[in-house]
């Protein structure tokens, strides 16, 4: 530790706050919260109490910078707000950002229907969920369905033409068809509350109605929809059996474990809705917090920050830090009072220990497979910055190839890789426009130019607007050093290099001599993905230029159709092959009667025989 970061750690406050740890290069390597400013930062750096998580990071730690907060709750919020705005490669990030699906009523409306949505507000329906792995929302909604005869379809009950007929639903049953008037809103509303019954833990009149339409099918001899009605049974039968001893009916309860090897942990959690056990999931995290007590804290902040839903209680398997300070904050965005519990027995601790289990079973099982990953993308992306000597963690890299035949059809990759894994939302294409012939350097330097004229002008577009952390040229010193002549006119502030297939070496700018990388190491095993990954996408963009282009030109050869029309055609049948088999009256439906003749025509001939191909 150098003598500015000791004298930093000395003067620290005893107030609570947030702090954000600093790489060498200024890039941020972790934001956490506490309750004591001084306490928390210190232990970082105190030996004998660090994981080799822990050690890893602290290891790259050049500075901190810290902001003092009135409470822990405030540092709670700013915590999480920091986080999602840097995504530092030390925090738990979330996998996939999920959002879980919940059941909605609306029940303002007349004649409310069963809705899947992902997202809660403030609009006075009534929500159920969210549900996850285990029984899920279709399973659920197909129980409602098969009980209820509640409508399914968007029709606006306000707007109900006056040739309207009821669907299908309500001839078979499985609608009471308030579009035709049939049913009042008082006779709709009794099925509906029935439904929201069910959806709080009551299954009793369920199960009796099902048993009843499984037996009436059976005396009709239609034992295909009495087969379909059991398969409902057992489903319900499953969801019975889940309800947990001890706690009321109308009960949502989230149960948090957490289980780590000193280089991995895996945060566990179980479900209950309406008092049964409906579902879990299990993820492994990133996370160098001093202790599993914090490291739980943060996620499950997190955690509902995301999907915007707390559930009634919330049970951990051990105490977690700031634990006054996490209900306070989660209570204001439930909007009422959340407990947090740590039980040592009863229900609540068998909950506790199952989730334990669970989070147990899931780290030594997917242990290697989860080090392999990591090893492969972010652990790669952290060797590749120490064997090259970058300045700054790699976590956003961009690689760019040229596809073309003899100069024809030249076209441009770029793609993306985020922390260490294809970014694929993030990839673009490029039309070569200036160069001409077969000049791959002229060829990269204008992709290059077009790129970040885009960044520098602060383009909208969410990929090339974004900065790179490194660019990778595939080819050679000459390639790279072609590159650089538009980046340092340019004066942006991004790495380059340079992969040259032949011998997989690596060319940093104004340097003649390359890096070999250890043949075995992650770090080049992930340049040779991007890379490959650039010429397959250039290839395939190519491809899909040429054969446009020639379709395009094969059809404007036919004597009253020119590049207008051709497009139109094109458009329309999106293949050659369906041009060709398309008949006389289906081409004049997209161009006119003379030049639809002349394409047929030219396919089939008088007899019928192709005569362009």
């Amino acid at each position: 530790m150098n003598e500015a970061l000791r004298l930093k750690i000395r003067d620290l406050p005893k107030s609570s706050g947030v702090y954000i740890m600093y790489s060498e290069s200024g890039q941020i390597l972790y934001i956490g919260k506490a309750k004591v400013l001084k306490n928390r930062v210190s232990q970082y750096f105190n030996a004998g109490v660090k994981t080799d998580k822990v050690a890893a990071m602290v290891s790259k730690i050049h500075t901190f910078d810290y902001i003092i907060t009135r409470n822990e709750v405030e540092a709670l919020v700013l915590e999480n707000n920091l986080i999602k705005k840097h995504k530092p490669p030390y925090n738990i990030l979330l996998k996939d950002d999920k959002s879980y699906p919940f059941i909605r009523i609306d029940v303002k409306s007349d004649f409310p229907r069963i809705e899947i949505v992902r997202k809660l507000r403030n609009d006075g329906a009534r929500y159920f969920g969210p549900y996850m792995q285990g029984i899920g929302f279709k399973d659920i909604s197909e129980l409602i369905y098969s009980a209820f005869s509640l409508r399914s379809c968007r029709l606006d009950m306000n707007r109900i033409p006056r040739s309207h007929r009821p669907c299908l639903n309500y001839h078979i049953g499985r609608c009471m068809a308030p579009c035709s008037g049939s049913v009042s809103k008082e006779e709709y509303r009794t099925v509906v509350d029935e439904v929201i019954s069910f959806l709080s833990g009551n299954d009793k009149k369920v199960g009796s109605i099902l048993e009843s339409k499984m037996l009436e099918a059976s005396e009709r001899e239609d034992y295909e929809l009495a087969l379909w009605y059991k398969d409902k049974l057992e489903v319900l039968s499953k969801l019975v059996r889940r309800q947990v001893t001890a706690l009321p009916k109308d009960y949502n309860m989230d149960i948090f474990a957490i289980a780590g090897s000193g280089l991995n942990t895996v945060i566990a959690t179980l479900y209950v809705r309406a008092g049964k056990l409906v579902g879990g999931d299990k993820q492994s995290i990133t996370d160098v917090s001093v202790d599993d007590g914090v490291a739980l804290s943060s996620f499950i902040s997190r955690y509902y920050d995301s999907i915007g839903y707390v559930a009634d209680e919330i049970v951990t398997s051990i105490d977690v830090d700031g634990e006054e300070a996490l209900a306070e904050y989660l209570s204001s965005l439930k909007g009422r009072k959340v407990n947090i519990v740590c039980p040592k027995q009863g229900v609540r601790r068998q909950l506790a220990d199952m989730a334990v289990a669970n989070a147990t079973d899931y780290l030594e099982k997917s242990l290697s497979l989860q080090e392999r990953k990591d090893n492969m993308t972010v652990g790669a992306v952290m060797q590749l910055a120490e064997l090259l000597n970058l300045k700054r963690l790699p976590l956003r890299m961009e690689c760019y190839d040229i596809s073309h035949i003899s100069g024809t059809d030249k076209v441009a990759s770029m793609v993306v890789f985020t922390d260490g894994m294809p970014d694929r939302s993030h990839y673009r294409k490029f039309r070569i426009k200036s160069v001409e012939g077969n000049d791959d350097f002229a060829s990269l330097q204008e992709t290059l130019k077009r790129r970040l004229k885009r960044l520098t002008d602060g383009d909208s577009d969410v990929s090339l607007g974004t900065k790179p952390d490194l660019i990778i040229i595939d080819g050679g010193k000459g390639q790279l050093s072609s590159v650089m002549e538009i980046a340092e006119a340019t004066d942006v502030d991004v790495q380059f290099i340079s992969l040259a297939k032949r011998e997989e070496e690596v060319f940093l700018p104004h340097n003649s001599l390359p890096v070999i990388l250890p043949r075995d190491s992650y770090a080049l095993k992930l340049l040779q993905r991007i890379r490959d990954e650039a010429h397959r996408f250039a290839i395939t963009f190519h491809r899909n230029t040429r054969g446009k282009r020639m379709s395009h030109s094969t059809l404007e050869n036919i004597d009253g159709v020119g590049a207008v029309k051709a497009k139109k055609l094109l458009k329309a049948f999106r293949s050659m092959a369906a041009i060709k088999c398309a008949t006389v009256p289906e081409l004049e439906s997209v161009i006119d009667k003379r030049a639809a003749a002349a394409v047929y025509e030219a396919y089939h001939g008088a007899e019928g025989t192709d005569v362009i191909n």
